[in-house]
């Protein structure tokens, strides 16, 4: 059977337990990081030399870490066509979105999440946090944009939805002003109807 190391209130380890619920994957869950630790101790490094989650262990025994490879890596591996299309423009048109997920949007939201919900009131940096939430709302505009026409990133479901969907709950979830962004809200509604969201994507902010 699969298991996957990591905390559920990780972002990151939210997106790879949806996508299974998605497929039907059969998986063990260890918890690892955060509060858990783990991830620095020698077995855990052997399996992922960083100290983050999710790490991924196959049933042969095979690793993984990075939540985006994972979440390509499982759709190959369990029939996941049908979120990761195989024609290389449909493809691209699904990848763009999962890279852009971890280089633009993620980077801003963490500093918004982080700041605002695991950082005590008297040390938080609300410049550098109302900062992001401006340049968030300027990401999210192009999501809006995207989404002109469409139900899901890219026409389709796909792994782009799920590599974005945790961060979208947090930026509705979150104690912020947020601009009129009816498309991106209508996007979010439509997750919420996908069980494996529900459960795993949109809990309360830990």
């Amino acid at each position: 059977m699969l298991t996957i190391w990591g905390r559920n209130t990780s972002s990151n380890v939210m997106k790879v337990l949806w996508l299974c619920d998605e497929l039907g994957i059969a998986y063990q869950r260890e918890e690892a990081g955060g509060a858990f630790g783990r991830t620095t101790e020698d077995f855990y490094r052997a399996m992922n030399p960083n100290p983050t989650v999710p790490t991924i262990v196959d049933t042969d025994g095979y690793t993984l870490w990075e939540s985006n490879v994972i979440l390509r890596y499982l759709c190959a591996t369990r029939g996941g066509e049908r979120l990761f299309p195989t024609d290389p423009r449909a493809r691209g048109d699904v990848e763009r979105w999962v890279d852009w997920q971890q280089t633009s949007h993620n980077p801003r939201m963490s500093t918004m999440f982080l700041g605002l919900i695991r950082t005590p009131p008297e040390k938080r940096d609300m410049a550098a946090i109302e900062a992001a939430r401006v340049q968030t709302a300027g990401l999210n505009d192009m999501l809006e944009r995207q989404l002109d026409g469409r139900d899901y990133l890219a026409g389709d479901f796909s792994i782009a939805d799920i590599a974005l969907g945790p961060q979208i709950h947090r930026w509705f979830a979150l104690p912020i002003e947020r601009p009129h962004q009816p498309r991106l809200r209508a996007w979010y509604d439509r997750l919420l109807s996908h069980p494996g969201y529900a459960k795993h994507c949109a809990g309360g902010l830990a």
